[in-house]
């Protein structure tokens, strides 16, 4: 990208919900608050509230006054092995789990006047290649879930598209538990894999590198 001053990367993150005592995402987004990056990126961090309309309200300011320049968002997906790039956001809320504020939706749409379905616009295999040379393991997704994630990264690439910055890169990571999250699960539960919160966050910066 070409430099300019002031240029900013939103990294959001959520907090800690359903019995996960902590949430890797946040601890990564604050880890790497106010970072510069390559290129004069600037990281801008912020935590968002496990609930999809509170989200999208804390959500919708920062795109408008912030204009940031990429956007990354990453959430917690407890139980895959590995951090992944997800490639799609649905236009669905199917919540299997409430949320924070004990509500669950059932085939509800996440923007009724939205299409069905949103491609990410982060360059995916770039990261991919640059957390490979880094020597971590990672992957693209083809499901963002039907949860607050993809609830997220649905309205941040709608709220885009409506202030006519589609050209934005933005698009949502995926990060497995740390060791935190993974103690927490009950004795008659299978065990979760994990990843050192170090490494976690050492791969959200590694990604966000690509957008400098």
């Amino acid at each position: 990208m070409t430099f300019r001053a002031g240029r900013t990367l939103l990294l959001t993150g959520f907090e800690p919900f359903h019995t996960h005592p902590s949430n890797p995402s946040a601890a990564a987004a604050e880890a790497l608050d106010g970072l510069i990056l390559p290129g004069n990126l600037r990281i801008h961090s912020v935590l968002l509230p496990v609930e999809p309309h509170p989200a999208r309200a804390r959500l919708l300011p920062l795109l408008g006054e912030l204009r940031p320049d990429a956007v990354l968002l990453t959430g917690l997906a407890a139980g895959r092995p590995q951090v992944t790039l997800e490639r799609v956001a649905l236009n669905v809320m199917d919540f299997q789990i409430p949320d924070n504020a004990g509500q669950t939706y059932r085939d509800q749409p996440a923007e009724v006047a939205g299409p069905p379905a949103l491609l990410g616009t982060l360059p995916m295999r770039a990261m991919l290649a640059a957390w490979r040379a880094a020597g971590i393991p990672g992957d693209i997704s083809n499901t963002a879930g039907l949860y607050v994630c993809n609830y997220v990264m649905y309205h941040a690439l709608y709220i885009l598209q409506t202030q006519g910055r589609a050209h934005v890169p933005a698009g949502f990571l995926h990060l497995p538990a740390n060791a935190e999250v993974a103690l927490a699960v009950a004795p008659d539960r299978p065990p979760l894999p994990y990843l050192p919160q170090e490494e976690l966050t050492r791969a959200v910066r590694v990604a966000a590198g690509v957008l400098g």
